[in-house]
């Protein structure tokens, strides 16, 4: 079985954005295992206009041209880590957005999440966990929750790689996602050649 892709989702659009440190940080160190194909995806890629279809993707393909170029993306990753900086207590519109604007290219697909914020971006990992199991993705246990303290002493000068705690959760986040993402890229994979025998 060829190594599932993985894509690194940048949760934020902001000029002055700080998802740009956790995203080349988990990226140097999920490539460094091995077992992944990691692809960086950055919204600010995909400029979607916030949701206007007039039916849900998951019943028909989107009428905005860079929706459905970012639907083709979801659809060839295997799995996916969300950077999600918090907002008021919740994950950023732009994020929410483009979870909107796909549809069954989530389904049965791993999910996990680099937060950061006043308690690691928690509150905004939970609603994202409540809004993957809606699209039938898989949400990890393990995440990483950069707290303030943590973001304060990177925006000093120090490194994501030299906090000790962030590396232990990094390297338990990606067990999960690299352990789900071949465990269901082997069923789906399945499910298609059943499909295919039904089909002939």
């Amino acid at each position: 079985m060829t190594k599932p892709k993985i894509g690194i989702v940048i949760g934020s659009t902001r000029e002055a954005r700080f998802a740009d440190k956790p995203t080349e940080w988990i990226a140097s160190i999920a490539k460094a295992r091995g077992d992944l194909d990691i692809e960086i995806v950055d919204l600010r890629d995909y400029p979607m206009p916030f949701f206007e279809e007039a039916k849900s993707p998951a019943w028909a393909a989107p009428e905005s041209e860079v929706a459905r170029k970012w639907g083709a993306k979801v659809a060839e990753l295997d799995g996916f880590i969300f950077t999600a900086a918090e907002y008021n207590h919740g994950p950023t519109a732009v994020l929410k957005n483009a979870i909107d604007y796909a549809g069954r290219e989530w389904n049965r697909k791993p999910v996990s999440f680099i937060g950061y914020g006043g308690v690691g971006g928690a509150r905004a990992i939970e609603q994202l966990r409540q809004i993957a199991i809606e699209m039938q993705m898989a949400p990890t246990k393990a995440a990483v929750h950069i707290l303030w303290p943590d973001y304060l002493a990177v925006l000093q000068g120090n490194k994501l790689e030299e906090i000790d705690h962030l590396n232990q959760a990094a390297g338990a986040m990606l067990d999960d996602v690299a352990w789900w993402a071949k465990v269901l890229k082997a069923a789906r994979d399945n499910d298609a050649v059943v499909e295919e025998v039904k089909a002939a």
